[in-house]
């Protein structure tokens, strides 16, 4: 350090000095000190913590449905709108084993049938945006049931032929790669390029919701400070010289009176104070910040990310809202791109079911029709084919 720089730096320091001296002759007689609040944090710190661009955060995810109900909905009723779906083949005798099988198909969780794993398949894909089942055989070798596989603990690596992907269990005894890749299911959703792993339907939200959270947070403890009020009693002893003597005392007395008469069952008990007494309110002239905009604008960003009608997930934010046919067909569409996502998963379980009992049959899997127009709608399309029907006759 030179030393014109090193006189610098002591002519500040005196300079700060002389201020503060000088801020304490001008308050002298008077105690000021700072009153600091704890921070407070909503239950839900992992989606505080978040930091874009961080990896795969599954715990995260679950996290955001837990916190925002709104983007619970949104996932289940995705997964309800999707839709049922039949699994046909060549042959009858086929047919009827595989609408046997799949009735009576355990997939865990005291649940049956082959819609209930798809269900949970999809939930997983729709919130983590990489899905992976499993199918458990029996002592046999040959299929016995479905098992939907937490990603916690899993590890996607590129296989060498560079185009398939080998699946890692990473536990307590260290790495080990899946023996039968053919009996795991493995989907993901929009994954970007050159990546094994696919993106969330909740990717985005975080920062969003985190936002949400706190407003949420804030309103809670204003509403609680609202039915747990905090008073300031001030006594001023005027100019008499024996309330001055013992203001400090007096002020004690009073202060405690004043607690004694706002406890809990002395409602009758009334509060009698002599000389210049003010009660108030801690934080009364403060007002409260009007939330609905803000609130709003953020559950904006979650309904677009989701591509689901307000309507659907509880907003009324139009009287004469209703879901349009351009809302229908692009709804239908989005519906229709994750269906083309399960049907692979669908046929690899049917060939190995069918494989298992020496059917080679080709299994083909028939989607229920989309349903989102309303019954009015849908009785005047009936109507309409009707007519076009007798016309055509």
């Amino acid at each position: 350090m030179t030393r014109r720089a090193a006189f610098s730096r002591c002519r500040f320091h005196a300079d700060e000095r002389r201020k503060i001296a000088k801020f304490r002759q001008k308050n002298k007689g008077s105690l000021t000190l700072p009153v600091s609040q704890p921070r407070r944090q909503n239950p839900f710190g992992i989606i505080e913590n978040y930091s874009p661009l961080s990896g795969a955060s599954y715990r995260l995810y679950y996290a955001l449905r837990e916190a925002v109900p709104l983007i619970d909905a949104a996932v289940s009723k995705t997964v309800r709108l999707t839709g049922g779906f039949t699994v046909k083949c060549g042959s009858s005798s086929a047919q009827a084993f595989l609408d046997r099988e799949f009735a009576r198909l355990p997939v865990g969780g005291n649940r049956q049938g082959i819609s209930a794993f798809i269900e949970s398949f999809l939930e997983q894909l729709l919130t983590c945006g990489t899905a992976l089942g499993e199918v458990v055989t029996d002592i046999y070798g040959k299929p016995a049931g479905l098992f939907n596989t937490p990603l916690e603990g899993i590890e996607l690596r590129r296989a060498e032929n560079g185009f398939d992907t080998d699946i890692f269990v990473l536990d307590s005894e260290g790495e080990r790669k899946v023996r039968r890749r053919d009996l795991c299911l493995l989907s993901v959703l929009s994954p970007d390029p050159g990546a094994l792993t696919g993106n969330s339907m909740l990717k985005g939200l975080p920062f969003v919701s985190g936002i949400l959270l706190k407003i949420y947070s804030s309103i809670g403890e204003n509403w609680e400070r609202a039915g747990n009020l905090r008073y300031a009693v001030t006594y001023n002893p005027g100019s008499d010289p024996a309330g001055k003597s013992f203001a400090k005392e007096r002020a004690r007395q009073i202060a405690e009176q004043w607690s004694s008469a706002m406890k809990k069952g002395s409602e009758t008990r009334d509060f009698v104070a002599v000389g210049d007494v003010r009660i108030s309110v801690i934080g009364a002239d403060a007002g409260v910040l009007d939330s609905e905009v803000p609130v709003r604008q953020m559950l904006e960003q979650i309904v677009a990310k989701t591509g689901l009608p307000p309507f659907m997930l509880g907003l009324s934010w139009s009287s004469t809202e209703r879901m349009s046919a351009q809302q229908a067909d692009m709804l239908t569409s989005e519906l229709e791109s994750y269906r083309r996502i399960l049907t692979p998963v669908i046929l690899q379980i049917a060939r190995l079911y069918l494989e298992s009992a020496g059917f080679r049959d080709e299994p083909e899997v028939v989607w229920d029709e989309i349903s989102l127009q309303d019954e009015v709608e849908q009785s005047r399309a009936l109507l309409y084919r009707a007519q076009a029907q007798k016309i055509t006759d």
